[in-house]
């Protein structure tokens, strides 16, 4: 049976429209003309809104909005896109799914928490004593550490979780700021070389403290949210002295 029987040579003609059965397509096109408008009304709306690449940068920002407000859960692919005000599949550009998105939402909050613990290291007056300095720079970063988590509740909760299916070789990485963790290890180094450790130097040292600072960040953000302003520097201080006193034993 011949196919074309009927319509003449308009099936030879790719462009031409013609009508077979209840459905219209156009000759020569495999794509169907109301996922092509669709295509391209998507098309058109990325480039009138964002030039040269800049849509990547506006989705993290919107992303980061939203995290800031309700927290990871609070992040979802399709809400970033609308309030950017391009299309899903246009946000699918940039990023492979949620989990994308929000790992490179983390690598944003952690530079602006390295960012924040730079701030209150460079505060930190000079001293006569090294290993008074090394311990006073310590305890800056460990400050400025847990005033960041305080200050941001849902950037810290996606911080340091990594989200499913988005797990990445080494360590993690920082956007906009220092990495906290290194910053750890430089002022640990610091304090070692000026003899402020113990016995048992650097060994373990980098979890303690840590340890003390994220356990703080989290139960003053959580169970301890509560506390006043007076209460809150005065756990953080003795936390941090604490842990200043442990390494030095």
């Amino acid at each position: 049976m011949d196919l074309r029987a009927g319509h003449g040579d308009l099936l030879e003609r790719p462009g031409v429209r013609h009508q077979c059965g209840r459905r219209q397509h156009r000759a020569g096109c495999g794509r169907r003309p109301h996922l092509r408008a669709r295509w391209r009304r998507e098309q058109v709306l990325e480039r009138a809104t964002y030039h040269h690449g800049d849509l990547r940068n506006a989705l993290v920002d919107a992303a980061t909005a939203a995290v800031r407000a309700s927290g990871p859960e609070g992040l979802a692919l399709r809400e970033v896109a609308r309030e950017v005000g391009v299309s899903p599949n246009a946000a699918y550009r940039h990023f492979a799914g949620r989990a994308d998105l929000l790992a490179t939402v983390a690598e944003h909050a952690r530079g602006a928490m390295g960012a924040a613990m730079a701030e209150r290291l460079a505060a930190v007056p000079p001293a006569d004593e090294a290993p008074a300095l090394a311990r006073a720079r310590l305890a800056a970063v460990g400050r400025g550490y847990v005033e960041w988590a305080v200050a941001e509740p849902g950037l810290f909760g996606v911080a340091f979780g990594a989200p499913p299916g988005a797990a990445k070789d080494g360590p993690p990485g920082c956007v906009g700021g220092p990495d906290p963790w290194w910053m750890l290890q430089e002022r640990l180094a610091e304090l070692d070389a000026a003899g402020g450790l113990g016995p048992r130097g650097r060994h373990g040292a980098d979890t303690t403290a840590w340890a003390a600072v994220h356990g703080l960040a989290v139960l003053l953000i959580g169970p301890l949210a509560g506390l006043g302003a007076a209460e809150r520097e005065t756990a953080l201080a003795r936390v941090l002295a604490t842990v200043g006193a442990g390494l030095a034993a």
